[in-house]
């Protein structure tokens, strides 16, 4: 059975934290939804798991960084290691 969303609702920190049993029963049965604020500032958010994307697992990511970081490596002008330059920088 797919469940319809509420709409998303507001809730301060504080009270988050005196009714957190009953914001995560409603998040499980009616699949409601939250924006956590502090200071009346948007912080956090809480959804259902299921409204949750899966992340990737294909290796295409870290295949991805690889050839950046070749691409990065082509531009190296300096002789010097990584940690030299580092280390001269924090002089």
């Amino acid at each position: 059975m797919k469940h319809i969303p509420t709409k998303i609702q507001e809730i301060g920190v504080r009270e988050l934290k005196a009714h957190v049993s009953d914001v995560m029963r409603a998040v499980q049965a009616r699949h409601a939804r939250y924006i956590v604020t502090q200071r009346g500032v948007p912080v956090a958010v809480i959804v259902p798991m299921d409204a949750v994307l899966p992340e990737r697992s294909d290796g295409n990511s870290w295949n991805r960084l690889m050839e950046i970081r070749a691409k990065i490596g082509m531009g190296k002008q300096s002789k010097k290691s990584s940690i030299d330059i580092l280390s001269e920088m924090r002089r």
